[in-house]
């Protein structure tokens, strides 16, 4: 038979992103391509035997970045077909694929034949980018490091959904933002060991990289503690089911991201401790807020930091920071003279409320980064009256413009910080709907959203693009029993691929919505 590669279909930023280090766009591009549409060289000479048309390009959520078409029957599961790794380090990528798509897995072998699929490490560039040939009746899967061909799987996995057949030719594929995450409140609502499994499994096949896990609240502190036990909920999770979930989000390449929120939001600590309680000059209970003038409060945060970082053994944490309520008044030094004072000790005569929760914000970075943790923290934790700076290696989660005195996205990105995109916008699915929140829809985020629209619905100038690190879709259980787990999975399904697509691929998406959600039907 003839020769195959014969034509090049390009979705996303276009070909020349291979060639480049960061393979990122900006939002609404012009020059993304149509999937499906081709251009062709010359008319290969025909078989002997039997033609093929040209393959169309794989029809996947995330879309993938580039396909190379060619005549070919393409590739899909059959008996004795095996999964053969050429690095023992693919092993678990391998075994798992081969269970999924009814294969032997063959471990680590030096051939191939018709039929199988191959993985193997190789190339250099984005460790999640991927290669992906089908050709001569097997698959190849190759990538500079294990996530990439992972990826690789997940985009094969749904090419063969439901009996469909994987086209021939090469797909090169890799995300344009590093970080793609899903955010669960899980404090205010006690989602299940099985849910969050299954959303695991869910965000793995979408090629999300990150959960997060929000677990501490004034509602409730829902993971087993040994430093501090009595301030864990009656309904938590064990460390031995965190661990599960742990190791599991790590085989699809996810990994956990921690937050344990700090000053405020802490009420289930300070039920525990009472005495660790903000109080106003007036004697009234502050809520939700420690008092951080006291060494005690620095030392039960720090004590479950410390005790976490090992049952998390991922490379990002969150420190939370956002809204200490002593900060919303009209004086905090009148209102909080203990502070105050906390204040001009630590700082000088000039030294305030925000200056010292700065320093406390700081106090557990240094905690965090003992462990060698890239941290971030709420916008609204980088506090505007504070002549005290937020370390620089704070990374700024960027959720909201509605707070009092919140900045600009383009303030924290001019001064050099790496931002994440939490847009409470788009991005916040909130149970009940409270505070002018209603629930995201998929369209909304598929048809208007990208990385760059940071705060309301404009987008940020495009020389910042490089600094935004990524994104995450929220789920918080303000109301937690307004749905139930399942109307939750069910809520957030379409959401979840459209925020995955514009985060793979934040170019105008060659479907339109309604053929991306007939897509996302039929690919379960």
């Amino acid at each position: 038979m003839a020769a195959a590669v014969v034509a090049t279909v390009v979705t996303g930023v276009g070909v020349g992103v291979w060639a480049s280090s960061g393979g990122g766009g900006s939002g609404g591009g012009s020059d993304a391509g149509a999937v499906g549409a081709s251009r062709q060289a010359d008319p290969p000479t025909p078989s002997p035997s039997r033609s093929y048309p040209m393959s169309k390009a794989p029809q996947t959520i995330p879309a993938v970045r580039e396909h190379t078409a060619a005549r070919g029957p393409g590739w899909k599961p059959q008996d004795g077909g095996r999964v053969v790794v050429t690095d023992p380090a693919l092993a678990d990528e391998g075994k798992l694929i081969a269970g999924e798509l009814g294969l032997d897995y063959g471990g680590e072998k030096n051939d191939a034949k018709a039929g199988d699929v191959r993985l193997g490490l190789g190339g250099s560039g984005n460790p999640e980018s991927y290669t992906m040939t089908v050709r001569d009746g097997r698959v190849d899967i190759e990538g500079p490091a294990d996530a990439g061909v992972f990826y690789g799987t997940r985009t094969l996995k749904q090419e063969v959904h439901g009996g469909g057949t994987a086209p021939e030719g090469v797909v090169k594929d890799e995300p344009a933002k590093p970080a793609r995450g899903f955010m669960l409140d899980i404090a205010r609502k006690p989602f299940s060991e099985t849910w969050i499994e299954d959303r695991i499994r869910e965000l793995g096949d979408l090629k999300y990289n990150e959960l997060g896990l929000h677990f501490s609240d004034d509602q409730a502190f829902r993971i087993q503690s040994t430093s501090h036990p009595e301030i864990v909920s009656k309904d938590h999770l064990t460390k031995a089911q965190v661990k599960k979930i742990v190791d599991l989000a790590a085989a699809r390449h996810i990994q956990i991201v921690p937050e344990i929120d700090s000053p405020g939001h802490l009420g289930a600590v300070i039920a525990a401790h009472p005495d660790l309680q903000l109080r106003n000059v007036n004697g009234k209970a502050t809520r939700g807020a420690i008092d951080i003038s006291k060494p005690e409060s620095a030392k039960i945060v720090d004590d479950l930091l410390d005790e976490y970082a090992d049952l998390f053994p991922g490379s990002k944490w969150n420190l939370g920071g956002d809204e200490y309520q002593a900060l919303v008044v009209s004086d905090p030094e009148a209102s909080y003279p203990q502070l105050a004072a906390a204040a001009r000790d630590a700082y000088g005569a000039n030294g305030n409320v925000a200056d010292l929760t700065t320093g406390w914000l700081n106090g557990r970075a240094d905690t965090v980064r003992a462990h060698d943790r890239t941290m971030r923290a709420w916008n609204d934790g980088f506090l505007r009256d504070s002549t005290i700076q937020p370390a620089k290696d704070i990374q700024v989660a960027y959720w909201t413009g509605k707070e009092i005195g919140a900045r600009p996205p383009v303030d924290y990105l001019s001064a050099g910080r790496k931002v994440y995109n939490y847009n409470d916008e788009y991005l916040y699915y909130v149970l009940g709907e409270p505070n002018d929140f209603t629930y995201p829809t998929g369209q909304r985020i598929y048809q208007e959203w990208t990385p760059r629209v940071i705060r309301g619905t404009s987008a940020v100038p495009a020389q910042y693009d490089g600094q935004i690190l990524g994104g995450s879709f929220a789920v918080w259980c303000d109301f937690p029993n307004a749905q139930t787990e399942s109307q939750v999975a069910s809520g957030i399904r379409m959401p979840l691929r459209a925020t995955v697509q514009k985060l793979w691929d934040p170019g105008q998406p060659a479907l339109s919505w309604p053929q991306f959600k007939e897509l996302s039907n039929k690919l379960g």
